[in-house]
């Protein structure tokens, strides 16, 4: 999966698969992580955030992916 650098103090890179609504986000720390059933809307929502790091808190690691 080809994921996108971002901006962020957390995160460092962030992919998305949308046939398999696979999330993955490669944190500061060098950690890979894959999210699975993401829809396309939290994808977007992420990538268009202000802070990256906020909404990944907020709506997908306490959001129950």
């Amino acid at each position: 999966m080809n994921r996108v650098p971002v901006s962020s103090s957390t995160l460092t890179s962030i992919g998305y698969d949308a046939e398999s609504k696979i999330l993955e986000i490669e944190f500061q720390s060098g950690s890979i992580y894959q999210y699975f059933n993401v829809p396309a809307n939290i994808y977007s929502g992420l990538m268009s955030a202000a802070s990256h790091g906020r909404y990944f808190d907020a709506y997908i690691k306490k959001g129950g992916f």
